[in-house]
């Protein structure tokens, strides 16, 4: 049959890179090469996707303006996400959590209208237009690591009124306010982990055989 695996040091890049990458929300303000961006979008369009459906957008925010009126409504979940947390609103207000007015560029994920002409996959699945999109998120945010360039994926907003501030079409959904650029340091750890707001749980308590556990 042939050995088809990667050589050995190819293959220890890839679970590398995997291993060290980390959601970024601290950057450099340093220019970012728009031919590296251009290799992230790139590799995004490569992503695996169900029934070949490439159910991915991407806006690059240029302007400004309208950069910092997407920060005015991360901020403002921000602030609902805090009151929601109860006794630990003021130790979640110490985090940062997105770093759009620092990064280099700023690019919104979105799932485009139309997505359900596309059945294949999806008749019983309909949210794989969804996981063939963070497939493609994925692939951006390994690359870049491998670039050498933070990546960061903000959640912390309403959908329908980004959607609206960037005049997104009727059933579109923006999903990610990607952060991308340079960094003075990775994290060693998950920021998260770092910050001790939480901790990684392992690998064994999420592999079953068969059947799922009882109790």
């Amino acid at each position: 049959m042939g050995n088809k695996a990667y050589s050995e040091a190819d293959r220890d890049a890839v679970y590398r890179v995997i291993a060290q990458r980390r959601d970024m929300r601290h950057f450099s303000q340093e220019p970012l090469d728009p031919e590296i961006l251009q290799r992230l979008f790139k590799v995004a369009h490569q992503a695996p996707s169900v029934g070949l459906m490439q159910p991915w957008r991407f806006l690059r925010i240029t302007d400004r303006t309208l950069r910092e009126d997407i920060c005015e409504l991360v901020e403002a979940e921000r602030q609902e996400t805090a009151d929601a947390l109860g006794q630990r609103r003021d130790e979640f207000l110490e985090l940062k959590v997105e770093g759009i007015r620092d990064c280099a560029e700023v690019v919104v994920a979105a799932l485009p209208d139309g997505r359900e002409k596309h059945v294949f996959g999806r008749r019983t699945l309909p949210e794989m237009d969804l996981a063939s999109l963070s497939c493609a998120i994925q692939n951006m945010w390994l690359a870049a690591r491998a670039e050498g360039i933070g990546l960061g994926w903000v959640s912390l907003f309403d959908p329908e009124m980004l959607a609206e501030l960037l005049k997104m079409p009727v059933d579109s959904k923006p999903v990610a306010i990607l952060c991308i650029g340079h960094v003075d340091r990775f994290y060693e750890q998950p920021m998260l982990v770092e910050e001790r707001w939480t901790e990684a749980a392992p690998l064994d308590e999420f592999i079953f055989e068969n059947y799922w556990p009882e109790g």
